[in-house]
């Protein structure tokens, strides 16, 4: 197994504390982009895929600002595409840290679609998407606790501890029933 080694630049800066809570202010991110012909599905929307990977690199970019470290995507959560975006349109994604354990973040996503010349928007799509911090060895690194601040915070911040607590009952081995079934 190769050892993942961060880029250089990510190595050069000490993380923060991981004892302190950070405000989820701290490490909002907001990319746009513009849904180009080369991007569209056979329907002539922009393809899923694509939007999964413009969603994965905001989200990233969010854990990394909060954890002040390189990160790596865990798993993605509830994506849902309720609405097309147009080719033409430009896609908006919010991404905030919604919670955090010992060296996992949950980021929540919001996407939306913008018309260029008039501004209006539309809500397209939602998901939740984790993602671990690494240390300069490239193993998973503490990251500091999330402090939610507004009512809005503190309601993401109990959604995405219950997600976690619902991901970890997934993952825990069920013990097998004594009648053999």
């Amino acid at each position: 197994m190769s050892k993942i080694r961060p880029v250089e630049i990510y190595l050069n800066s000490e993380p923060p504390d991981p004892e302190v809570p950070r405000p989820v202010r701290g490490s909002r991110v907001t990319f746009s982009d513009l849904a180009e012909p080369q991007s569209q599905n056979v329907a002539g929307t922009l393809f899923g895929g694509v939007l999964l990977g413009f969603i994965d690199r905001a989200a990233a970019f969010c854990a990394m600002k909060h954890a002040g470290r390189p990160v790596v995507t865990k798993s993605f959560v509830e994506v849902e595409f309720n609405e097309p975006i147009y080719i033409g349109e430009l896609v908006v994604a919010h991404a905030s840290v919604n919670f955090t354990g010992k060296t996992s973040m949950e980021v929540g996503v919001r996407v939306m679609a913008q018309n260029p010349i008039t501004g209006v928007e539309r809500h397209t799509n939602t998901c939740y998407a984790t993602f671990v911090a690494l240390d300069e060895n490239g193993r998973p690194a503490r990251v500091p606790p999330i402090l939610p601040e507004t009512d809005e915070e503190k309601r993401r911040h109990a959604g995405g501890q219950r997600r976690r607590e619902e991901r970890l009952a997934r993952r825990r081995p069920r013990p097998s029933s004594a009648s053999g079934d």
